[in-house]
């Protein structure tokens, strides 16, 4: 057994310097390569990070002023619409005074020229009665005998 543990000693012995040479070499990774390596990943995911949350905010803002713009393409379209149903309703008004207007005017003048035509056809009847009688003396002394037409 002594054997074994001599040997032993002599390969713990043989693997000291190995051991000493990992370990540094593992500290030496750690402090040249780990460390500065893991701080630019950091500073890399930070970069990344803030990127997408910039780009997240970006898009919001966009959104925002979508919703905006559209509200107010809709608030120029409502007062377009309402304009337009003003200038609608204005020349619709226009038109009824305009129409009512003629309409007056033109019962004036019809009312004018119904009085002219009774104007006018009284007239024709006093002048046919008046005729009528001077007519029917010529007519009854044309068609009876001479001492006849006298007794009417």
């Amino acid at each position: 057994m002594d054997e074994i543990l001599n040997q032993l000693a002599a390969l713990v012995l043989g693997a000291v310097p190995t051991m000493i040479l990992f370990i540094a070499l593992v500290l030496a990774y750690t402090l040249l390569v780990h460390k500065p390596l893991k701080a630019v990943l950091a500073e890399r995911r930070s970069r990344t990070v803030g990127a997408v949350t910039k780009a997240t905010e970006a898009i919001a803002a966009a959104e925002s002023n979508t919703r905006k713009y559209e509200a107010a393409i809709h608030s120029a379209r409502t007062q377009a619409y309402t304009a337009r149903e003003q200038r609608i309703r204005q020349w619709t008004a226009e038109r009824e005074a305009t129409v009512t207007a003629a309409r007056s005017v033109a019962s004036e003048r019809v009312a004018a020229a119904r009085q002219e035509i009774q104007a006018s056809a009284e007239v024709a009847r006093q002048q046919v009665k008046a005729g009528s009688d001077t007519l029917i003396a010529q007519i009854l002394k044309a068609v009876l005998p001479a001492g006849m037409a006298g007794s009417r």
